[in-house]
């Protein structure tokens, strides 16, 4: 573990800093029992080191973990121990070119009996594919392929990928914008978060089974699909608030604009025809980003904050910081909290600065926060 990191986290993470957002003006966040007051003391504890890009990682019902690498393999997880042991029966045509590879990983609700783990990861020639599979033991078998982008992402990015569970036993996949090109701006040769005949650019509301749910959104002139919402570049991070039906996701802004939604049935999120940040050639991609029939962000970052991984503290031992949101960030190399109050979001802290590029976050279900960071690390915080 690193103590000099280890030891300004006990003192209480420093730097604070404000920003300015929206504000959210859906109902306040779930109510429990009289939370702890005050600022919590954090232990630190290295538990993976030299695993290369961690990208994703869920927790099985008996504590252990399964942990995605970049590469295209994936590796069990003893918590108690840190010992790692490889799955095998991987597919053989995983791409890790580019921002692609191995992605992210689900664990089925109903993983006890049904042993199911979704997957999401790109392909041979830059196609991007959410799939199932059976856990026995430390094989995977029963591949099961749900969907598959029809066109590739040509330049090997924006593959987006993040999976999450909802109350109402739906799957939600964010998709990025793939294509050609990440340029906004209503002449961009990349329309794919426009389109409502690609999977590119979208977050998706699937059954189990990968069929279209019956209550999802229908848009003028397609009919119902598995698309929830749309105009997203390249969603990084989604979690949904504890206790509710709320789902957050962050995305990566071109130079600056990076942004956290509140995702909802029906919205379009804009891109590529609007953002609060510039091309990387400094050309100009709207003027704000408000428009008829477009949803602005609940908070945007510019500097590019360039967030990867979401996830709620639920948790009493974390006293004031309970309910708050987590952030990674690869470009600012920290871990960031954003406060939420009554729902809505607010001040940030950044905690584990220069600890390097955070690529995911997630809470396990005793309550440690682990966090993976591109150097192989992958790193638990305990509130004390």
């Amino acid at each position: 573990m690193n103590n000099k990191i280890a030891a300004w986290v006990v003192l209480i993470f420093a730097f604070v800093a404000l920003t300015g957002c929206q504000k959210d003006k859906q109902a306040s966040a779930p109510t429990g029992p009289v939370p702890l007051t005050g600022t919590p003391q954090i232990n630190i504890k290295t538990v993976v080191s030299n695993a290369g890009i961690i990208w994703g990682f869920d927790f099985l019902p008996d504590g252990r973990m399964l942990l995605t690498q970049k590469s295209g393999q994936m590796q069990l997880l003893d918590t108690a121990t840190g010992s790692l042991t490889a799955v095998s029966g991987l597919p053989t045509n995983i791409n890790p070119a580019g921002q692609g590879g191995l992605l992210d990983v689900l664990v089925a609700p109903d993983f006890a009996t049904s042993r199911r783990v979704y997957i999401t990861f790109s392909i041979t020639g830059n196609f991007l594919t959410l799939g199932h599979f059976r856990l026995d033991a430390t094989t995977a078998t029963n591949w099961t392929a749900l969907h598959t982008t029809a066109t590739p992402s040509q330049y090997a990015g924006h593959y987006g990928s993040r999976l999450a569970m909802g109350a109402d036993a739906k799957l939600y996949w964010a998709v990025g914008e793939g294509g050609v090109v990440s340029q906004g701006g209503a002449s961009s040769p990349n329309q794919n978060g426009q389109l409502l005949n690609t999977l590119w650019g979208k977050v998706h509301r699937i059954n189990p089974d990968g069929s279209v749910p019956a209550d999802n959104p229908v848009f003028d002139g397609t009919g119902r699909s598995t698309i929830f919402s749309y105009g997203h570049r390249n969603v990084q991070g989604m979690a949904f608030m504890p206790g509710t039906t709320r789902l957050y996701a962050t995305e990566h802004g071109p130079s600056g604009g990076c942004e956290l939604n509140l995702i909802e049935a029906g919205r379009n999120f804009g891109w590529p025809l609007f953002s609060n940040g510039v091309n990387y050639n400094g050309s100009n991609i709207s003027n704000g980003h408000s428009g008829a029939g477009i949803t602005a962000p609940l908070v945007t970052w510019t500097p590019a904050l360039a967030p990867s991984g979401l996830s709620f503290i639920n948790h009493p031992s974390y006293r004031n910081w309970n309910g708050n949101l987590l952030t990674g960030s690869l470009s600012r190399r920290h871990l960031l909290m954003i406060n939420f109050s009554n729902g809505q979001p607010g001040a940030e802290t950044i905690l584990l600065p220069n600890t390097g590029r955070v690529r995911q976050v997630k809470q396990g279900p005793l309550g440690i926060i682990y966090v993976s960071v591109e150097d192989g690390r992958l790193l638990a915080l305990t509130a004390r």
